[in-house]
């Protein structure tokens, strides 16, 4: 050490081999791992560890297969129909009604691998996208050929109109009904190309299937499986004919809100004012004047402009793009012109991060690409696609299973948290899983490589895939290191799920398109940064002047409708937006809508300056501001019967107090059983139909180190759904029939409790769990959660897609009035309701009813369900309390037949005076039953008791209090 004080200068190298060190291992180099894979089989896979009937395997078992080159049309005349599938003949074709099924025999020549195109028209239905399902020669071929989608067409419904304030709204979406073409792909968008089938010689059968709303089928047939051909074949074919002057100087320019058709209602013209690069611009109104955004993101969905060439030639495309959603990613588009893909790299336009816009002209090394265009009118569409991305997100998807296949596999031999002081020999008893670690490392290694190279940069998203790539390499190295980093092991797996979900998302913006003859002057390069500051400065000074928060027509005089909306600013706008080009035009009534903080409600209700009308408030608030005269009685409007026929009684049980109605439903939520179908087929279970089978299962699923999850009530989150649940199976009732006491006391309600407490203290189930986390990991293969659920497993767990589903929650056998049996699956309801505040003002009285009935009517909801689900994703699907407007939001066929008969069955909550001290009291019960190990009959007799102290005391403080209360 003196030597080194002495010698400052030796200690110069080893930081530099540190820093060295440090940089490449941060570096995104596409090179950094590549040796640790060089030569590998990367395709094999270890028996035990992976999966099957995947597209991939599907492949590479017709891998020499012939590809033939000619096209086989499917008589459709001719078919084996279940269902409602029906020939209609000519233009026409074949009709398909959701549920129904076609089988189609026909002859094929030369046996080999084709592609299937089909003709088809979306008839009137939910909206969604069409789903159809295929089978060859009686079996599906491979996952994901069971769904396939096929989409609608939508387009403005009418001109944007200007609000009172100057400012443009959008119009509405209306779906366009015409023939469309498409090959059958995957649904995913994973695969670029579309799917491949194999046919072998002779008579072949090909089932269709109708598994989401109805469509007709005009031609289906079997196209060659073709590359298409490249830049240079297509240059060299057109490169002969004809040109007009005219086109040598034309300059098209389509604004990318001007477009004609698009593949969902969530594609529509969108304002921004962040840019001075945005064409208009306008900082002091909304002018509408780009379109994509956030809801372009999922593979397949396209948008498509009309324009007119002026003459027979050849032009370049320029597109002014903006992809500043996601660093270091692409966003990739794909081309074609009147439905055709005009070359190869046409496929494939990329657009790398930016927050600035770009202009970016079609072309390769060689120049700008030069399209040959005939006069007159021509589409051109822009298609999300994920290009090389797909291959890599098919090869993070497997991953993802086989690592939780791994996971799964150890869990049984460790449990959740294993013991770090005990030596579980992993490597021994399952030596596979550790060969098999060391080959997922170096896929993942490659996968890393293969994303740095495409976008150019290592994103934080594909870092996940290098953390687990590094995790797997020292657990194969030292399996001894396994058990103490376990549950970051899963930790990890989710994060890797969950940074897929963001690598598939492929956002964009389009300000313009430009369409150019070969003389055209070149479009206009980006404002200078100068510009940008001035942007920036006058921005600002018009934020002080411009309420930008206002939403659509803003009215000051006092005939206007006060709302007040208690969720969210998406939730707002779109309500705003339905209101001022529907509500006001159809009745003549102005409503301002405000969003507000649930907690201001009650203050400003107190002092006077309440709202009008409340949107989505807890079903607990319109029964106790009828207590206190504060909200008004819907039954006293004549069609106060036909409204109320919209809702099943469960969903308003809550708001009806003392005979009256003090809102209507806007939501209805409730639980069902979520299962993984591959876990419970290999532990050679089913769904379980009663809770006693649910028992009969926990040691079978509990042996393998797995769990069941129930919801537990906590003071953060009182989950007494399943308990509430339980007791409506047994015929337990909560209130008595006025309201003036509880009959938890009861047998019924003390054997529920009983039974639901001893799932934890009996049979160890967990209190507390991430159910979404440990049900992608298999780890929890049963669970009740809310139906809405089924949303964020739908967008968050794509590597399960096709591995789960749900069902009715276990339920109680009970004995019928004829003696026969039938179970019980009675079930607890909850939702968001629209209350009117109590004033006395009549005609304040009719407009606030006028707007109630329209907001819960079955068009409202369904086009705030359809938008809202735009805006926000699937995973914010709308569970709509109107009967009607539930069977029309995007759930496929079998989940609504479930979700329908399982809502028949639910039971709403009732709301009485001192109520909330219920929940409160149930939820102490169970805690207390489960942590202090007390006797669970007479914990619920004392709360019970509490409970009815607590309703007493608020029944007279509200003057309630009926003879012999008191005495009782």
């Amino acid at each position: 050490m003196k030597a080194l004080a002495k010698r400052p200068g030796l200690l110069i190298l080893p930081a530099l081999i540190l820093l060295v060190v440090a940089w490449v291992s941060l570096s995104g180099g596409a090179t950094d791992f590549r040796h640790k894979y060089e030569g590998e089989d990367l395709e094999r896979t270890v028996i035990g560890i992976g999966r099957e009937n995947t597209y991939a395997l599907y492949l590479a078992s017709h891998e020499d297969a012939a590809r033939p080159q000619t096209r086989i049309e499917v008589p459709l005349s001719s078919f084996m129909a279940r269902g409602g599938a029906r020939y209609l003949g000519g233009a026409e074709g074949l009709a398909m009604e959701e549920g129904s099924a076609a089988t189609f025999s026909f002859s094929v020549p030369e046996a080999g691998l084709y592609r299937l195109r089909m003709e088809y028209l979306a008839a009137p239905g939910r909206g969604v996208d069409v789903e159809r399902g295929v089978l060859i020669n009686g079996e599906t071929p491979f996952r994901g050929a069971e769904a396939m989608l096929f989409p609608r067409m939508w387009t403005d419904d009418g001109k944007p109109r200007t609000d009172n304030r100057g400012n443009q709204i959008r119009p509405a979406q209306k779906e366009v009904f015409g023939w469309q073409a498409a090959f059958f792909t995957d649904a995913m968008g994973y695969e670029d190309e579309p799917y491949a089938f194999s046919f072998h010689a002779g008579i072949n059968t090909l089932t269709l299937e109708a598994v989401s709303e109805p469509a007709a089928i005009r031609s289906l047939s079997l196209e060659p499986v073709a590359p298409a051909e490249d830049y240079a074949s297509y240059r060299a074919r057109t490169q002969d004919r004809p040109a007009e002057g005219s086109s040598l100087r034309a300059n098209v320019v389509l604004q990318g809100e001007d477009a004609h058709l698009r593949s969902s209602p969530s594609l529509y013209a969108r304002y921004d004012r962040s840019s001075p690069d945005t064409e208009p611009t306008d900082l002091q109104r909304v002018v509408l004047n780009y379109i994509g955004g956030d809801p372009w993101r999922i593979p397949g969905q396209w948008i498509e402009w009309e324009f007119e060439a002026p003459g027979d030639g050849f032009y370049t495309i320029s597109i002014k793009a903006r992809q500043r959603y996601q660093r270091g990613a692409v966003s990739t588009r794909r081309l074609t012109i009147d439905g055709e893909l005009p070359f190869r790299e046409a496929a494939d336009i990329g657009v790398a991060y930016s927050n600035a816009w770009q202009h970016i002209q079609l072309g390769g090394p060689d120049g700008a690409y030069r399209f040959y265009l005939t006069k007159g009118m021509h589409t051109m569409r822009l298609e999300a696609s994920l290009g090389v991305m797909g291959g890599i997100l098919t090869s993070l998807d497997d991953s993802v299973y086989r690592l939780n296949q791994m996971y799964r596999k150890i869990l049984v031999l460790t449990g959740v948290n294993p013991d770090t002081f005990r030596d579980y020999n992993i490597h021994q008893v399952y030596p596979e899983v550790i060969e098999a670690m060391m080959l997922e490392s170096k896929r993942l290694y490659s996968v890393v490589d293969r994303a740095v190279a495409f976008t150019g940069q290592k994103s934080d998203k594909v870092a996940a895939a290098q953390t687990l790539a590094t995790q797997l390499e020292t657990f194969a190295q030292d399996p001894y290191r396994i058990t103490g980093a376990f549950v970051n092991f899963k930790d990890n797996i989710t994060s890797l799920g969950t940074a897929m979900q963001a690598m598939g998302e492929i956002k964009l913006d389009i300000d313009s398109i430009r369409i150019q003859g070969m003389d055209a002057p070149a479009p206009a390069a980006p404002q200078a940064p100068l510009a940008g500051l001035g942007h920036e400065i006058a921005s600002t000074a018009a934020s002080y002047f411009v309420d930008y928060d206002a939403l659509g027509d803003v009215y000051e005089d006092g005939e206007a409708l006060e709302v007040w909306l208690l969720t969210g600013r998406d939730q707002s706008a779109v309500l705003k937006t339905m209101v001022d080009d529907t509500f006001t035009p159809l009745t003549g009534i102005k409503a301002n809508i405000k969003l507000v903080d649930p907690t201001a409600l009650l203050g400003a209700v107190v002092a006077g300056n309440g709202p009008d009308v409340v949107v989505s408030t807890d079903t607990w608030n319109p029964v106790n501001y009828a207590l206190r005269n504060a909200a008004e009685d819907l039954t006293q409007f004549p069609d106060f019967p036909e409204v109320i026929a919209r809702f099943r009684p469960s969903a308003y049980e809550a708001l009806s107090w003392r005979g009256g109605v003090y809102a209507l439903p806007e939501t209805q939520v409730i639980s069902v059983l979520f299962y993984r179908q591959d876990i419970l087929g290999e532990l050679g279970l089913t769904p379980p139909r009663t809770w006693d089978e649910l028992v009969g299962m926990l040691p079978t699923i509990q042996s393998a180190n797995m769990s069941v999850g129930i919801p537990y009530p906590t003071i953060a989150a009182p989950n007494q759904f399943a308990l509430y649940s339980l007791m409506y199976q047994l015929g337990a009732q909560v209130y008595d029939a006025e309201g003036t006491r509880t009959l938890l006391h009861e047998e019924p309600a003390v054997q529920a409790f009983d039974f639901y407490t001893s799932l934890y203290t009996d049979y160890g189930l967990p209190k507390e769990f991430d159910f979404i986390s440990r049900f992608r990991s298999g780890e929890m293969p049963l669970g009740i959660a809310d139906f809405t659920t089924f949303n964020t497993l739908a967008v968050s767990a794509p590597e399960i897609r096709g591995l789960w589903d749900f069902t009715f929650i276990p339920g109680t056998i009970q004995t019928g009035a004829g003696g026969q049996q039938f179970v019980d699956h009675s079930v607890h309801s909850q939702g968001a309701s629209c209350m009117m505040v109590a004033t006395p003002d009549a005609r304040v009285r009719a407009r606030g009813w006028e707007f109630m009935k329209w907001w819960t009517g079955k068009d409202a909801q369904v086009r705030f369900g359809r938008e809202i689900e735009a805006v926000l994703g699937p995973s914010a699907r709308y569970p709509s309390a109107n009967a009607a407007a539930l069977r029309e939001l995007p759930w496929s066929a079998r989940q609504l037949s479930v979700l329908d008969a399982a809502l028949d069955q639910a039971v709403g909550f009732r709301e009485i005076a001192g109520g909330y001290y219920t929940g409160r009291s149930i939820t102490n019960a169970v805690r207390k039953v489960i942590n202090e190990k007390v006797d669970p009959r007479e914990t619920i007799l004392d709360y019970a008791r509490q409970i009815d102290k607590e309703i007493a005391r608020k029944r007279a403080e509200f003057g309630l209090m009926g003879p012999g209360e008191a005495a009782r």
